[in-house]
């Protein structure tokens, strides 16, 4: 039977598609190599370009060299450190301005005139003499009187005197005194010199003995008080109880007085042992504190020679306001006395803590003859104590 034009052989198709097949596998694998290839070459290019990118940065990165204006040096790094715990920490108190004319520190003469408001806490001599069973010294007149605060420390000083020289001759011959009283001195002075201003006493307004912060001693041999012989002592160590000689010889030319070896005034411990010894007198001293210590600035430090620290430094009085911020210490015993000229005179006991809250009254001063005696008492009870504990060992 004849076959068709288009017919194929048996078995030939069979043949042909595998033949097919293995041409379109082989052509399959061929493209998937020449692929892997391709990406292989692909991939080594980019770790080539990231190896040599990455040797190109580490062959620029070097040492820069150091300038030559830069300094060879370490800089040292600030480390924190703890609060001073002796550094004084301050509040503030607020004073009555017109208090700046009182307190133990008030500078009274020509320039500075005292006017007394009636407040004075002013004692007898003589009473407190009786009650306190003191027969060696008392005041010439019965009514002498003086401020409390200045009356223990001249008792102590003229009883150490006495105890040291058994002289029971000193007499107050002059203590507070009136306005009026005052004007009478003044012009008897000056009737009985014929001078117009008298160098001997002082104006009304202008004398301490207005304060009750001043007295005069004599004697009741001659009534004539010199400060020399036994008296010197007197003269001498009046530091070392809060009082000072306010009238001396070399000081005539800024006090304005002739001197006078009889006329003590009270302005505390630490600034009579300041004012001692460094022969200042209290007009000096004040403006000491006032030109060199204000509270803003640097601070008078001393020890005194019982051993007390103090710091002292001056406030201006807010004369536009009726008080005056004061700035006081906290834990630590301190005084604020006005100036009577412009401003208030704050005295830090560094070493001594305060028995008040700020703004109270504070416990009487101590004087330096008295912390003397209490440390001579307590090195004495220590011995004592020794000697008890040694007698327990020998038994």
């Amino acid at each position: 039977m004849a076959r068709g034009k288009d017919e194929v052989p048996e078995g030939s198709g069979r043949n042909g598609e595998n033949n097919m097949s293995k041409k379109n596998v082989s052509k399959e694998k061929s493209i998937r190599s020449t692929k892997l290839l391709v990406e292989t070459i692909i991939t080594g290019a980019i770790l080539c370009a990231g190896a040599f990118g990455l040797k190109g940065v580490l062959d620029q990165s070097r040492m820069v060299p150091l300038s030559q204006y830069a300094e060879d040096t370490d800089v040292p790094i600030a480390v924190p450190t703890e609060a001073d715990p002796d550094q004084i920490v301050y509040t503030s108190v607020d004073m009555p301005s017109a208090d700046v004319s009182k307190g133990d520190l008030i500078l009274v003469n020509d320039e500075h005139q005292y006017v007394s408001d009636g407040s004075e806490n002013l004692v007898n001599i003589n009473e407190l003499n009786e009650a306190y069973g003191i027969t060696f010294f008392s005041a010439i007149e019965d009514d002498y009187t003086i401020l409390s605060q200045a009356y223990q420390p001249m008792a102590d000083l003229l009883s150490d005197y006495y105890n040291q020289f058994f002289d029971d001759t000193i007499t107050i011959y002059g203590s507070y005194r009136t306005n009026e009283f005052q004007q009478q001195l003044y012009e008897e002075d000056l009737a009985e010199t014929g001078a117009e201003e008298s160098s001997r006493v002082a104006k009304p307004g202008s004398s301490e003995h207005e304060t009750g912060l001043a007295f005069d001693l004599s004697e009741t041999v001659n009534y004539d008080y010199n400060g020399e012989g036994d008296q010197a002592w007197i003269n001498e160590n009046c530091y070392h109880y809060g009082l000072i000689l306010r009238y001396a010889e070399d000081k005539k030319d800024i006090t304005g007085f002739d001197p006078e070896p009889w006329h003590f005034r009270y302005v505390g411990a630490p600034h009579a042992y300041y004012m001692t010894t460094k022969n200042l007198c209290l007009e000096e001293y004040i403006d000491l504190l006032r030109g060199n210590f204000p509270y803003t600035g640097a601070h008078l430090e001393f020890t005194d020679d019982s051993g007390v620290e103090y710091e002292v430094f001056w406030v201006p009085a807010d004369t536009a306001s009726d008080t005056t911020s004061v700035p006081v210490p906290e834990g630590l015993k301190y005084t604020v006395s006005g100036n009577n000229v412009d401003g208030f005179i704050v005295t830090v006991y560094k070493n001594r803590p305060a028995a008040t809250a700020p703004g109270e009254p504070q416990v009487p001063e101590e004087t330096s003859a008295e912390s003397e005696e209490e440390n001579t008492d307590s090195e004495e009870e220590n011995a004592d104590e020794e000697s008890e504990v040694s007698a327990d060992e020998a038994e």
